[in-house]
């Protein structure tokens, strides 16, 4: 069974720094682009950042650029989350996904939760 499960969310200050962690089982790690995906209040799921287990590239929505670092840990099966500098429009639940799109940065904004796996999320809010 593909199961994806995300820890690490929370309360921090607005400047502040979390990790999120996505640990993954029931499938074959390599074979996927797994990426990260976030909700907040009364607004639509957006990409985050992916990262292509394959060969490493790694993609950023811009609102995160410079702020947030995804990387994975093959031994372990995880795939991290680095949120520096946390703004409280980063605020959301936050969602680990995992599937084989064909263009990776295309996924993170047209992707749909009707395809891959998901994980059920972890909250983090940034207060002001």
């Amino acid at each position: 069974e593909v199961q994806l499960v995300e820890s690490g969310g929370g309360l921090v200050q607005a400047g502040g720094s979390l990790r999120l962690s996505c640990a993954a089982s029931g499938f074959t790690f390599d074979d996927y682009i797994i990426g990260w995906f976030r909700q907040a209040p009364g607004k639509e799921r957006e990409g985050v950042s992916c990262i292509s287990r394959s060969d490493g590239s790694t993609y950023y929505a811009d609102s995160v650029k410079g702020r947030f670092t995804i990387s994975s840990d093959n031994a372990k099966n995880t795939v991290y989350l680095q949120m520096n500098s946390l703004k409280p429009e980063d605020t959301a639940v936050y969602y680990c996904a995992a599937d084989r799109p064909n263009d990776p940065s295309s996924w993170l904004v047209y992707f749909s939760t009707v395809f891959g796996a998901w994980g059920l999320g972890t909250q983090v809010t940034v207060s002001s």
